[in-house]
């Protein structure tokens, strides 16, 4: 305890070596980062910059992480709170806007697994720790979201619902965070007959070929390729980012499929007003 005292009292920021930047053609005023593990004040199994409440660490310690990231996101052009959401792995979007945010509105999670928003400043936030965080913005930097995409989310339309809050004459562009890779996501034979059922047009194919046979009634299942798939229907083709993956790299993020008691990294969004 004395340490995580003595942590909580040092400055409270993060180095922007510490972060994941997205690499895609986005407008210079639409910033969108994504947390590792580095940085923070959480000790094992959570350490450090655990950014999740509902994993068991202590409270101090997520409140400090939290307190960083927000000044980061502060030092960068955001305002006021990060919005936090209460994941729960369904498609519901919520839409804030800052001329009906409080304080308290804004640190009090809604149930949905996307934001989405058109006023400056506001900073989306999901976490994840294995599931695939997306961004997504407009080529102007009009709107910007961020979604939370674990496979039940996926297969149901989450990446479909985001894309929706988006004006029909923009033109968008996703990029897709870390996630738990094609080569360590092992799932039953209901997840892939899920997505196959869903499948429509030309996309059977191509969701076929994101499962591959791995022992008798599992599959290694190509979460990025699914989202892609999914990109697709909603006209989303300028897609960037993909080819990490969360399980096999234990140093750099968290992973639930990889340690059940871990911490939760963030995937942060916003656009500050265009010069």
């Amino acid at each position: 305890m004395s340490d995580l005292r003595e942590a909580v009292g040092s400055p409270k920021t993060l180095d922007q070596s510490q972060l994941i930047r997205a690499d895609w053609p986005a407008p210079a005023h639409v910033q969108a980062w994504v947390t590792t593990r580095a940085g923070g004040v959480s000790t094992a199994p959570f350490d450090s910059l655990n950014l999740g409440h509902h994993v068991n660490d202590d409270a101090q310690a997520v409140a400090e992480n939290r307190q960083r990231l927000t000044g980061f996101c502060h030092a960068r052009g955001s305002r006021g709170e990060l919005i936090w959401l209460n994941q729960i792995h369904g498609i519901d979007v919520l839409e804030p806007r800052s001329s009906v945010l409080d304080e308290q509105s804004a640190c009090t999670p809604i149930d949905a697994d996307a934001s989405s928003t058109a006023d400056a400043g506001l900073a989306l936030v999901v976490m994840t720790a294995d599931c695939l965080p997306v961004f997504f913005t407009d080529i102007a930097g009009e709107r910007v979201a961020v979604a939370h995409a674990g496979w039940r989310g996926l297969c149901n339309g989450i990446l479909e619902a985001t894309a929706a809050t988006f004006s029909p004459q923009q033109t968008l562009m996703a990029w897709l965070g870390p996630a738990i890779g094609p080569n360590s996501f092992e799932v039953g034979e209901s997840v892939r007959e899920a997505f196959i059922a869903l499948a429509i047009d030309d996309e059977l194919e191509a969701t076929k070929a994101a499962f591959s046979a791995n022992k008798p009634g599992h599959y290694l299942a190509d979460l990025y390729q699914l989202a892609r798939i999914r990109l697709l229907r909603t006209g989303v083709s300028a897609v960037y980012g993909g080819g990490l993956d969360t399980f096999s790299e234990s140093s750099r993020f968290f992973s639930y499929r990889r340690e059940a008691a871990t911490g939760r990294m963030a995937s942060v969004i916003w656009r500050n007003r265009p010069n």
